[in-house]
This record gives structure tokens, sequence and C-alpha cells, in this order.
């Protein structure tokens, strides 16, 4: 047997509260996450020597 569930009982914008805090967790592991790759990317760019201007348009300047 299967549940039924009534359309008009939850509202488009209305989620639990464990799903809200789950998608809030899931946003700060995803910027925690940006931000560890954006650091490792600048190391790894000032171990090569390049500065950020370079690291951005590559050492010709180009895009």
């Amino acid at each position: 047997m299967t549940k039924e569930t009534n359309p008009k009982s939850r509202r488009s914008g209305d989620t639990p509260p464990s799903a809200q805090s789950r998608e809030e967790r899931l946003a700060a592991a995803l910027r925690a996450n940006l931000a560890r790759r954006k650091a490792q990317a600048r190391q790894r760019d000032a171990a090569e020597g390049l500065s950020d201007d370079e690291a951005k348009t590559g050492p010709e300047g180009n895009l």
C-alpha cells in the first residue's frame, strides 16, 4: 500500500527543519571546499612563481 500525500499540505517554500539544516550544512561545506580549493590554487601558482595577474591571464597576458 502506498501512502498518499496531500499536495496542499506542504507549500512549495516550506521545508521541514531537518531538510533546511541539511541544506545549510551542505552550503557551508561547499563554501569551505571552494575556499580550500582557491587556497590550493594560489599556493600552486606561488610555487610556480606566477604573480596573481599572470595566474589569471597567463604569462603572456592573454586570457
